[in-house]
């Protein structure tokens, strides 16, 4: 396969080499395009059968004809694909000889009227032809066929790693997987859009940061020469955020990457888009509304955009199209539920008792747990991995929830929620404690638990502490996984198929 792939790269430097030698130069500076594709087609009517308006289009060879005097072609840019029809006695002689140096792949601009052919396809008679950029490197395409009227494709390029590693050849030849990232991109204007009509002010807070929390999470460390200081890339953008309401404004949203030092795997990559928004004056119940109407605004919007390919060799979403959402959503309380599921009271269980619990269900390296985290895994794999259609976990211990308020009337509790969907985690919410002293105490807690080992927890914040002194408003606070809603949009099974460059083992 290599020495194929060498003989084609070096017959196409060939063949730049000669156009070089002929004065045409391979890699251009612009091209005046008048259309896309798209646009071009939407010109030219069903019931037009003369020659048609001119067009400058440009594009992607994606197929090639020759026959002798004159040449078909299609062409692909961003938007579809188009026919186009080169004449030898049209072009002139030199012209035409050259198209013999152009390649699947190549980039090239063409002018000239539309008109339908005898089969009734709407092409560009060309009457000039320029070369954009000469391809050095076959891209994969695969070949298509029409079965019961579905465009089946036999790509190319199947070995999903090399697509997630290669992602610029992903895109160029599966149209599939570009309308997937349009629809991502989509849903993010969505939830921008429906956040800036409640008068939520999006914000930019640090990545690098002094002092990392937010969340549990073994962070990544980075060292800063000038300052000389260890600084820490972000695991969440909830205490800048914050620090924001107390300084007086009351409605903030950033969409950012966060960054977690932990394992990757279908649902887990190291860097990862998130949406947290905070609302002065709200709780978790108000929270959850909001949670709600974007879940089903975002839901709207991909739907308008996407649909599930019809194309073997797609991304491999599964069955259905995007679901159908009505609010309210299903809720159910994290310890009841627990409880249920064990069939004994989960919080009454002592240490070792719990463990044993949890090593029954499959939990794994138990003894490397704090007791948190392993009422966590419990609940992961018995409660969370079952609910399939979007429902709201609610209430959660407090030894689960460090930035929490307290549940009102249940001190053991504190008014947190958690969305899942198709057994994954989409959003997490609170009442946003706003007691410093409190907060201090569930500091001093979290940092005995990194003292212990627990490479995950957090430690004390004293800068956010001084915030949180000069009065924090009452609260709410919500963070969504953009890349795991996707993934639940669009049935998708792998993060890295909803990340334009997810991170992989070296090459």
């Amino acid at each position: 396969m290599s020495e194929d792939l060498n003989f084609v790269q070096r017959a196409r430097r060939e063949k730049l080499d000669a156009l070089v030698a002929q004065g045409v130069s391979p890699f251009a500076y612009s091209f005046d395009r008048t259309h896309t594709t798209v646009d071009a087609l939407r010109l030219h009517p069903a019931d037009q059968h003369e020659e048609g308006d001119t067009v400058r289009v440009a594009g992607r060879i994606v197929a090639w004809r020759a026959h002798g005097k004159t040449t078909f072609a299609h062409l692909a840019d961003d938007s579809g694909r188009i026919q186009l029809y080169f004449r030898r006695d049209q072009l002139g002689d030199a012209t035409y000889a050259k198209l013999d140096m152009f390649d699947i792949g190549d980039v090239i601009g063409v002018g000239g009227p539309l008109f339908r052919t005898r089969t009734g396809e709407v092409t560009v008679r060309a009457v000039d032809v320029e070369l954009l950029a000469k391809s050095l490197r076959p891209l994969p395409f695969g070949k298509e066929e029409v079965v019961d009227g579905v465009t089946v494709r036999h790509s190319g390029f199947a070995d999903a790693e090399q697509r997630y590693r290669q992602r610029y050849a992903d895109l160029a030849v599966h149209p599939e997987v570009r309308l997937l990232f349009r629809a991502r991109s989509t849903m993010i204007r969505a939830l921008r859009g429906s956040l800036d009509e409640l008068g939520y002010l999006e914000v930019e807070t640090p990545v690098l940061q002094p002092v990392y929390g937010g969340a549990t999470a073994r962070p990544f460390m980075t060292h800063h020469n000038a300052l000389d200081t260890t600084l820490y890339l972000r695991i969440a953008d909830e205490l800048y955020l914050k620090r924001l309401v107390v300084g007086g404004l009351d409605r903030v949203y950033e969409i950012g990457h966060d960054f977690r030092n932990e394992g990757i795997d279908r649902t887990h990559n190291p860097e990862f888009t998130m949406l947290e928004f905070y609302e002065a004056y709200a709780d978790y119940s108000v929270m959850m509304t909001r949670v709600e109407n974007l879940v089903v605004c975002a839901a709207a919007a991909v739907g308008a955009v996407w649909a599930p390919p019809e194309i073997e060799g797609a991304v491999e979403h599964g069955s259905g199209g995007v679901p159908q959402l009505r609010p309210p959503f299903p809720r159910i309380q994290w310890v009841q539920s627990l409880n249920d599921a064990l069939g004994a009271d989960a919080m009454g269980l002592g240490d070792e008792a719990l463990r044993n619990a949890a090593r029954q269900i499959g939990v794994q390296k138990v003894e490397t747990l704090s007791r948190p985290k392993v009422l966590d895994e419990m609940f992961q794999a018995l409660v969370e991995s079952k609910l399939h259609d979007p429902t709201f976990v609610v209430d959660y211990p407090v030894e689960l929830s460090p930035l929490a308020k307290p549940k009102r009337g249940d001190p053991t509790l504190t008014e947190r929620f958690e969305l899942f969907a198709r057994g994954k985690e989409l959003a997490n919410a609170f009442s946003e404690l706003n007691d410093p002293i409190d907060q201090r105490r569930r500091f001093e807690a979290q940092a005995r638990l990194r003292a212990a080992g627990d490479e995950e927890a957090s430690g004390v914040d004293e800068d956010y502490l001084r915030a949180m002194e000069y009065g924090m408003p009452p609260m709410g606070g919500v963070g969504i996984g953009i890349d795991r809603l996707f993934m639940y949009l669009t049935n998708t099974p792998n993060i890295r198929d909803v990340i334009l460059f997810p991170i992989l083992r070296p090459e």
